[in-house]
């Protein structure tokens, strides 16, 4: 059960937030518990909502290398909530079904190429506590991908570092669909909602 609990559309009275609130239903299917938490301080949810954009939505990295750098990021951390929305946002951005399942196999399963095996492992290291990066795994990155893209993905690392550490401590509940297409996606790896329930 949840700690706090999440906002409904009409506790909330900033336009902007409402507007990007259904942004998220008409992409997603639904708007997350964890931002409906955050937005009891609205400007803590906008900067939130601001940097999720400008980190995962723009720059050269593929939005599907992005979901399962945060999928796995998730993983390494073990942040369910996080794992089971990353499943779903890798499928909508067309990772398929078979890549969302081998995330944990991805230095030898033939459904990840070279510069994303480069960037999981980062990845899978960057998020564990404490920190495993190398300078082994970072020149194995600067391989495949710019400085520029670095930061694309260093960020959505660290986007995640902070989204964990949000939803484990908030034990935000799952939503429904995030909790279908986890169990669908995940669950013959041993995914399961946990006190996200």
């Amino acid at each position: 059960m949840a700690h706090l609990r999440p906002l409904e559309n009409d506790e909330i009275d900033d336009d902007f937030i409402k507007q990007r609130f259904a942004h998220y239903e008409q992409t997603r299917g639904f708007t997350p518990n964890s931002i409906r938490t955050m937005a009891r301080r609205p400007d803590i949810v906008k900067a939130f909502m601001a940097l999720n954009q400008a980190v995962l939505y723009e720059g050269t990295v593929e939005p599907e290398l992005k979901m399962l750098i945060s999928l796995i990021s998730s993983y390494a951390s073990g942040c369910l909530y996080c794992q089971s929305h990353m499943a779903n946002l890798s499928q909508l951005y067309e990772a398929s079904d078979a890549k969302i399942a081998a995330i944990m196999e991805y230095e030898t399963s033939p459904e990840f190429t070279a510069p994303e095996r480069a960037a999981l492992n980062v990845a899978y290291k960057a998020a564990q506590v404490p920190n495993a990066v190398t300078e082994a795994d970072f020149q194995r990155l600067k391989e495949h991908f710019d400085d520029g893209q670095i930061v694309e993905i260093v960020g959505a690392i660290a986007l995640f570092g902070y989204l964990n550490r949000w939803n484990d401590t908030m034990a935000t509940t799952l939503e429904p669909l995030a909790n279908a297409r986890a169990q669908t996606l995940l669950g013959a790896q041993g995914w399961h909602a946990g006190k996200h329930a």
